[in-house]
This record gives C-alpha cells, structure tokens and sequence, in this order.
C-alpha cells in the first residue's frame, strides 16, 4: 500500500519552477527484431502553471524514468496559452484526435472538474476549476489526452474574436 501511495505522489509532482507535471500513461513498447525483443518504454505527460498554460509530451526511452523526463521536457516546449473565464472555459468546444473526440462545456462556479483519467490531467495541469466533459469514441488515454488539448486549444476568448472581426467587443 505504501508504495502506491508513492507512486501516485511522484506521478503527480510540483516541479522546482513552479509547473504541474502528470505523467497520464506508461506503456511498454516491444519490437520484434532478428536477435530477440527490444523492450522500451513510452510515457505520456501533460505539464502546466495551473493558471492557464498547458502542453503536453510523449516519449520514449529504455527506461521508464527517461521517458518520463524526455516527455515532460518536449510537454514543456508545447506549452500554449489557453483563453479563460474566471475558473472556466469562454464557451462549448469540441476537441477531434483519430477516432477519439472530447466535448468541454463551461460550468458555473463551485462545479468542479467533471472528466474522467487523462481529461481530467490535462484540465487540471491547465487550472480549469469548474468544466464538465464528456469524453466520446475512444478511450485511448493518449488519444483523450490529445483531443482534449485540441478543444482546449480552439478556445476563443470575447477579445480574441472581436479583434479577428475586427469590431469591438460590445459589437
């Protein structure tokens, strides 16, 4: 029991600059060669501020520990700007990844974080208080967390749209 309770802390860790780090998924990787198996190992990991910021890494190495790392620093070089409403989303977005597609819907204050597994990692990273989700298609925990950063990435905030439209915003 003792050694879950570990793991659990160090997958969800506090790093030295101040950014959230999830490692969402380890996967044990097989290719089959002339002389045998190579075994590696791939991780998945969403890292953010928790004030709006948020990227997400994939990668791959002979040992869990590298990949981790080798993740974590490609999530920290795609790491973008998400547009906000207080502890929500500006509106509805719909965020498409193969056969995998997630629904985020703004919600009131006091709401929470209502996703399932790596949804919930991606939003939490982010700093999204109150969102409700709904995850349809595929459950592939790499293809849930990319299409949440797809929707996440389509939102648009008032400003945003109305200087695209070029008009203010009370327009």
């Amino acid at each position: 029991m003792v050694e879950r309770d570990n793991r659990r802390k160090d997958r969800n860790r506090e790093e030295s600059d101040g950014l959230i780090s999830k490692t969402i998924c380890i996967n044990r990787v097989t290719k089959v060669v002339k002389g045998g198996r190579n075994m590696r190992f791939s991780a998945l990991v969403v890292v953010g501020d928790g004030a709006g910021k948020v990227g997400l890494g994939m990668g791959k190495a002979r040992e869990v520990q590298a990949a981790i790392e080798k993740a974590s620093q490609l999530a920290k070089r795609n790491m973008f700007e998400i547009a906000m409403k207080d502890t929500t989303i500006p509106h509805h977005a719909i965020g498409k990844f193969g056969r995998g597609q997630v629904i985020l819907l703004p919600a009131e204050a006091g709401t929470g974080v209502i996703a399932g597994g790596p949804v919930r990692a991606v939003l939490e990273a982010a700093g999204v208080k109150d969102i409700r989700t709904k995850s349809i298609g595929s459950n592939n925990r790499i293809n849930c967390a990319k299409a949440a950063i797809e929707g996440l990435r389509s939102l648009r905030s008032a400003d945003q749209i109305a200087k695209l439209r070029g008009v203010g915003i009370e327009d």
